[in-house]
């Protein structure tokens, strides 16, 4: 077995610094496979940057539709790197022994949680304002985009985390997944894309980002115990 795929030592520490550790190395695996970090990245540039070849060049008519086109791309790009946050753990043991070395495994899977925003999430958010300005959206408008992408981009890797455990012990689960995470997705993909639409607007819009960061703190709460009971499942 490939030591680097391993999970550290985590029996003889606290969860919180499991949970560290779990973080640690997911970032350190990504780092090695750089073309799984961009590729998500250069799915949401070019579903973006198509609009303009493929309906029109015209920057009014392309910042009408630059709300649905931005949370669209971000949503499909974000469930590229959905299908192995677990499923290359459960081939390599690393999830048995994430199940037997004493930590819980709620902080555990929410450590990996963390790792998929902070690897797809978070590049998608800092790259939406670049593709904002090529649909013609105004630069004041970019703080709102920024936020709203931030908040719903954290709910969408919690609930695409639940997805994953639940698809974890069936073969080829993309589909799958993509069933069961586009549904819940909905609310997170409207709410963003109104927050986006009045911040291009110029308008307010703590109403939508009150909604979206109410969705993120439920999802936090509830989607780790849902998916480590996933996780469990799959793995045993």
């Amino acid at each position: 077995m490939n030591s680097a795929a391993n999970p550290p030592h985590l029996v003889r520490t606290g969860a919180l610094a499991a949970a560290l550790k779990v973080l640690q190395r997911d970032l350190r695996l990504a780092v090695r496979r750089p073309s799984q970090l961009l590729q998500p990245l250069a799915f949401f540039a070019v579903v973006s940057l198509l609009f303009p070849l493929g309906y029109t060049p015209e920057l009014d008519k392309l910042r009408a539709i630059a709300p649905g086109v931005l949370w669209v791309g971000a949503l499909l790009a974000s469930m590229l790197a959905l299908d192995s946050l677990f499923r290359e753990d459960a081939a390599d043991g690393t999830l048995e022994q994430f199940l037997i070395c004493g930590q819980p495994l709620v902080g555990l899977v929410a450590a990996k949680t963390l790792a998929h925003w902070l690897l797809t999430g978070l590049p998608l958010t800092l790259m939406a304002p670049l593709l904002g300005i090529a649909l013609g959206v105004p630069v004041a408008a970019m703080p709102g985009i920024l936020s709203s992408l931030a908040l719903g981009s954290v709910t969408l890797s919690l609930i695409g985390a639940v997805g994953a455990g639940l698809t974890l012990g069936v073969r080829r689960g993309g589909v799958l997944l993509s069933l069961l995470t586009l549904p819940l997705a909905v609310p997170v993909l409207v709410f963003g894309a109104r927050a986006t639409e009045l911040a291009i607007a110029g308008e307010s819009l703590t109403g939508p980002l009150y909604l979206l960061a109410a969705l993120a703190v439920l999802g936090a709460t509830l989607a780790p115990l849902a998916a480590a009971a996933a996780v469990r499942i799959g793995v045993e």
